[in-house]
This record gives structure tokens, sequence and C-alpha cells, in this order.
């Protein structure tokens, strides 16, 4: 859960509010592939009505290939939790989609859905669960997800469909006003819950220090060994809850009480497993207290981790080793190959 997992892959899925109700009045229609979805038009001043769509999609999708759809977009479990929300996950920013035959051709999953709403359109759509998570997402269906239910509903409010130069063009404007706002936002949220770190720290009377990027640690049975250096990989025994209440959201003893092992010092934790687990000797016991900023931020993570949660880490650093030798390098790839990866990175982005 404090890996640095990527939830818009969970985020070409993924938003009107205001349509929440819907899913809970009415019939939906069906798509031949089994999706199941109501559409509704704007009649202006915040209104909608009922759009009657094909279930073979919209007839003018022909005419949007090529271009790029930007939508707000939210998912939620089969219990009405939400995974995603653009909205707030995106500081308000929509998510953009490219349109083509190709996704359009992936029946039962994201793309089709989409594929059946024009600029002002707004929908939920009901997907089955093993059904969206191959065919959208190609990987397995989480267990959480599971446990919810058969279905992940998802709420759709269309912006609008662009030219690839024009979206490409919002997108660049989007990312400065976005790493702004998240900075401005990440500056004023450190100061608040170092506030609440202290004071947590007093009450459950844990002698802390405090590592320059902001990470609160405390050490409650020393080691011998030495301290990891960047690029040595860690194996640690862990418990992860939020500060707030307690709340378990994952552990060693959930995998069979394995130890979790990574490099140190090369981004693939959160912030605050880098800068934290740095301090510990190994063979040490402790906790990390880790402000959101250094977790997930305003993002949140799924299910589990609201958007600002500041997270304790009971931990066990168990081992250090040297990274293994890297292999040689493999033989140059050529133009077309390097055209090819960076086409396959641009579609991968423009989902996220």
């Amino acid at each position: 859960m404090f890996f640095q997992r990527n939830f818009l892959s969970l985020a070409l899925a993924a938003g009107i509010l205001g349509l929440a109700s819907c899913n809970k009045s009415g019939d939906f229609s069906k798509t031949p592939s089994g999706i199941e979805y109501k559409v509704f038009k704007s009649t202006g001043a915040g209104k909608y009505e009922a759009k009657d769509v094909s279930k073979d999609g919209d007839a003018t999708y022909k005419d949007r290939i090529g271009k790029i759809i930007a939508l707000h977009v939210e998912y939620r479990t089969a219990k009405d939790s939400i995974l995603f929300n653009s909205r707030k996950q995106q500081m308000g920013f929509p998510v953009r989609v490219p349109l083509d035959s190709v996704r359009k051709a992936q029946r039962g999953g994201l793309e089709e859905a989409i594929s059946m709403l024009e600029p002002g359109d707004s929908a939920v759509f009901r997907f089955n669960v093993d059904t969206i998570f191959a065919k959208s997402f190609r990987q397995p269906v989480p267990p959480f997800m599971s446990k919810a239910g058969k279905t992940m509903t998802m709420y759709v409010k269309v912006d609008k469909v662009q030219a690839q130069a024009e979206a490409m063009a919002d997108v660049q404007k989007m990312q400065v006003e976005q790493q702004a706002k998240m900075a401005a936002h990440a500056e004023e949220q450190l100061k608040k819950d170092d506030v609440a770190l202290q004071a947590y720290a007093k009450k459950n009377n844990l002698t802390v220090q405090k590592d320059p990027s902001g990470v609160y640690y405390a050490i409650t049975t020393a080691g011998s060994g030495p301290k990891p250096k960047a690029g040595q990989v860690v194996s640690v025994l862990y418990k992860g809850s939020l500060l707030e209440n307690g709340k378990v959201f994952d552990s060693s003893e959930k995998m069979g009480n394995k130890p979790f092992d990574f490099a140190i010092g090369q981004g693939q934790v959160i912030p605050g497993w880098d800068a934290g687990i740095a301090q510990f000797p190994k063979g040490s016991k402790g906790v990390l207290l880790v402000p959101s900023s250094l977790a997930y931020g305003q993002r949140g993570a799924g299910a589990d981790i609201p958007a600002d949660a500041i997270l304790r880490f009971d931990v066990e650093l168990v081992d250090i080793k040297n990274a293994p030798a890297q292999p040689a390098a493999g033989p140059q790839m050529d133009e077309a190959e390097l055209r090819r990866q960076i086409e396959a990175m641009q579609q991968q982005q423009q989902g996220k």
C-alpha cells in the first residue's frame, strides 16, 4: 500500500458527483457487451434529461476519431466507495483520452463506454468488475474490489473534444498550473501535519526525531548494524495505519510475514519511507510518522487511504544488502522501435 502505485491506471476510469444518485433509480440500458448505462444531455442551467443512445454506440463517433476527449470521471466500487475522483485528485483538471477505432473496439471496457458520449453529455456506466479489469486495466481484480461486489460504477461529465494540438497545449498549461497548486498545497499541508504529528507523539509518549524532509521517527529497539546507504536493498517488516483513527491499511502479516524489499533512495516507495528507513540501523525496530505530502498527498490511495492522510508505520529493518550488479547494456534500439515506444508511452500517459 505504500508503493508508488499508479492509480491513474485506474484513472482513465474515474466525475460528475451530481449524477451519483442516478444509479439508484430507474433501469439501465445495456450494450451487447454487457455495459449498463444511462446517458444524459444538458438542457441548461445545470439541468439534465435522459438521452437516447444506440446500444451500438453514438453514430457520430467516427467524426471524433483522432481527437482527444476531456472529461471528469469518478469510479466507485459496488459498495459505493470512491476509488478515484478527477475533480479532487487532479485538482479540478479533466482526464484526457484519445478517441480511435481500436479503443472503441475493446468491447466491455471504458473505451467503449466513452465512445457513446458527446461534449456536454453526462453518464453513469456500470461494468462487470472482471471484464473491466481484464479489458481496460489488463490486470487481475484486486481483492478489495472482489469483496465489494461484482460491479464497478463510473460517473462521467464530458467537458470537450479537441484536436490533438489544442489538447496538448491545454495539457502543458494544466501541468504548470497543477504543479504550482500542488506545491502550494503541500507546503501548507505540511505545516498542519507537523502540528498534528507533534501532538500525536506527545499524546502517545513517543520520543521522536525529525528528519530534514519532515518525517518523524522513533527507534524503540536499537539494532547493532549499520544504517542503509542509497542504492542498497533493505528488507522491512511493517504495519501501516492511518494516524487519524489507527485503521490498518497494509502489513507484512497480510503477506505471510515476508519482509518487503526495496532499493533505498531510488523512488521505489513513498518519499517518507526513503527518508525514514534510512535512519534505522540494521536490526532496529521503531515507528515512522509520515506527513501526507511525503505519502500519498492529495490523491490518497484507493479506498483505504484518503486525501491528505498522515500515516504511521511500525517497522523493523531486517536486513541490508548491496544492490545486485546491473547487466551490461544491450544493443541500441533502432528508430522504428524508439518511435513505437514513444507512441505507446504517449498513449499510456493520455489514459492516466
